[in-house]
């Protein structure tokens, strides 16, 4: 495909390449008439500016990036949706990438991304957020802020909700309405949201109610199915009667697989989730979860990443935490 270059442009004006630059930087410094000759060559060769070439010669890129666990998964579709909104107030284009709960991704996609230029980035990290390569990039002038994330450092700000909260919050509920043997099915625990919202949980529960562990692999719909088929596997007696998942996918994915094998929800089990997706409400059955306020945290994330980036080293960085609320539905709820 071949383009237009501007030293075409000037040729058939009959102008300069300062004289065409003038007129796409700076108008108001070029006569009328000359500009008029200059815009309808550019009209008539279908010239297109290459707008990113001259961002990096300024340095001063139009450009974020955020890089979330799973994009498949609604909860970061909301976050992104946040972000964008905000970007979009100050002429600024998102970039999203995807770690898939991979490390080693991540770091390819932090690579890439550096090279481009970015003006900063939003990240959910996979593992530590003291990782050495947000380190870099941090060092080397690129602002990062962590998104649905504590701080993990003064020199970065965070977006984040109280997780540990969140699990309490789940945990108390279930203890309330009588289960003596709640499950909490999730993982990696590397993952920090996930460990805390099993602190929060196990918090609920000390002294209340008997706590075990599913350990899943993933966040997603096809581990739920899988947890199922690992509970199945119990003797009557020793499976609880109440799940706390981790996100809402997989609550989804226990729902289903539950569905399937004939266990009646909530009578048989019960079963909270976390993150209040859109799906949530919309269930066969429809599921009690953990509420965060997903575009919220995309917008205030890309709020704070903007105002540092506008700052001109006078930025202070800030730790922002959500309150998260548990909202009750059919799911863990017996008639």
């Amino acid at each position: 495909m071949s383009t237009t270059s501007i030293k075409e442009v000037a040729k058939l004006a009959g102008v300069s390449l300062g004289t065409v630059s003038n007129v796409l930087n700076q108008p108001e410094r070029v006569a009328e008439h000359t500009r008029r000759r200059v815009l309808d060559a550019i009209a008539q060769l279908g010239y297109v500016r290459n707008d990113s070439a001259r961002q990096l010669r300024a340095g001063s890129s139009r450009q974020i990036a955020i890089v979330v666990l799973d994009v498949a998964n609604p909860f970061f579709t909301d976050v992104v949706r946040g972000a964008e909104v905000e970007a979009e107030k100050h002429g600024v284009m998102v970039v999203v990438c995807n770690s898939s709960e991979d490390s080693d991704r991540e770091r390819r996609h932090l690579d890439l991304l550096e090279e481009q230029r970015i003006r900063g980035l939003l990240i959910t990290p996979v593992d530590d957020t003291r990782n050495s390569r947000l380190e870099q990039l941090i060092q080397r002038g690129t602002p990062v802020v962590l998104v649905d994330r504590g701080s993990g450092g003064r020199d970065r700000c965070s977006v984040a909700v109280d997780d540990v909260l969140g699990g309490r919050l789940a945990g108390e509920h279930l203890v309330a309405t009588g289960h003596e043997h709640i499950a909490f099915v999730g993982g990696p625990m590397s993952i920090q949201q996930v460990a805390d919202r099993h602190r929060g949980v196990t918090l609920a529960t000390k002294g209340t109610a008997r706590l075990s562990t599913i350990a899943t692999p993933s966040l997603t719909v096809a581990a739920g199915r899988a947890a199922v088929a690992e509970l199945a596997d119990l003797p009557a007696a020793r499976r609880p009667t109440a799940l706390f998942c981790a996100n809402d996918l997989l609550a989804l994915g226990v729902l289903q697989e539950a569905t399937k094998r004939g266990v009646r929800v909530p009578d048989d089990v019960a079963i909270v989730g976390y993150d209040d997706i859109d799906f949530a409400a919309a269930a066969a059955v429809p599921l009690s979860s953990v509420r965060q306020p997903r575009e919220q945290l995309g917008r205030t994330a890309a709020q704070l990443l903007l105002e540092e980036t506008e700052a001109d080293g006078r930025h202070e960085h800030r730790h922002v935490v959500f309150q998260p609320e548990l909202v009750v539905r059919e799911s863990s709820t017996r008639t």
